[in-house]
């Protein structure tokens, strides 16, 4: 992998390099919200229903190290069950790295559904080390937020109703995690727009075109314009371009320069 932020003289990026370049601000005293995705070259969000066919080994690389630097991961239900969803994937190195680092040893994914609705065979309940968190409405079915604590989830209500940023950022502030890391979906990123509480987006572009029906990464019923400045650009040898993206009026950040 290299870093074509200058392009006439692109620097070899290893594994140290990487994590200083995606790493969270020092200090935080606020949830840092960060967004990662992957994306055809063509806006595609997924092929056939699921991102996973857009991942490419640098990809899956920083999939994992955003994941090992994270507090917390944040998905959509919806996104879930399309892609069943297990646990986040741990090693004695991961444990003992996250550990070092002030964190707890595996990060829990948070699920944020407002039906609260699961099948019973979903990888996040059997496949596991920590127990998922669910968060979720009061319009909620009973029935359903019973069968997801049974399941061995954490059912948190954080809103009467529609879940927005608003209420997921006070959920968020309240359990007391200040790196985030939300994988999608789609809505999920848009509710986040809207709200005006993403301040870091990291985006894959898959060397691929990909066509078909498939949605973009954000979504919502109107246009949310939200200026972003660019902190590094990353290249791998399959044609992977690797970018991430700071709000411009967040301060703190590294430069990854």
């Amino acid at each position: 992998m290299h870093q074509l932020d200058d392009p006439a003289s692109p620097a070899e990026v290893d594994d140290d390099r990487l994590r200083q370049l995606y790493a969270y601000p020092d200090g935080l005293e606020r949830p840092w919200m960060r967004v990662n995705f992957v994306s055809s070259l063509d806006g595609a969000v997924a092929v056939e229903g699921r991102s996973g066919a857009l991942g490419t080994p640098s990809d899956k690389k920083v999939f994992g190290l955003l994941r090992e630097l994270a507090d917390v991961v944040l998905v959509g239900a919806g996104t879930v069950r399309t892609e069943n969803y297990g646990g986040a994937r741990t090693s004695e190195t991961l444990r003992a790295r996250r550990e070092a680092d002030g964190l707890e040893a595996v990060p829990p994914i948070a699920v944020v559904t407002t039906s609260c609705y699961f099948p019973s065979d979903l990888r996040l309940f059997t496949d596991t080390t920590v127990p998922p968190i669910v968060f979720t409405s009061a319009s909620a079915p009973v029935a359903n937020r019973r069968a997801a604590q049974d399941a061995g989830a954490d059912v948190r209500v954080i809103a009467d109703d529609t879940i927005d940023g608003a209420a997921l950022l006070a959920a968020v502030t309240k359990a007391g995690w200040t790196r985030v890391l939300c994988e999608g979906g789609p809505q999920l990123f848009g509710s986040m727009i809207e709200a005006d509480i993403v301040d870091d987006l990291c985006l894959t572009f898959a060397p691929v075109l990909a066509a078909g029906a498939a949605g973009r990464i954000a979504s919502t019923p109107t246009p949310v314009v939200t200026p972003m400045r660019r902190t590094h650009l990353l290249a791998d040898d399959d044609g992977t371009l690797l970018t991430r993206w700071i709000r411009d009026d967040r301060e703190g950040a590294s430069s990854g320069r």
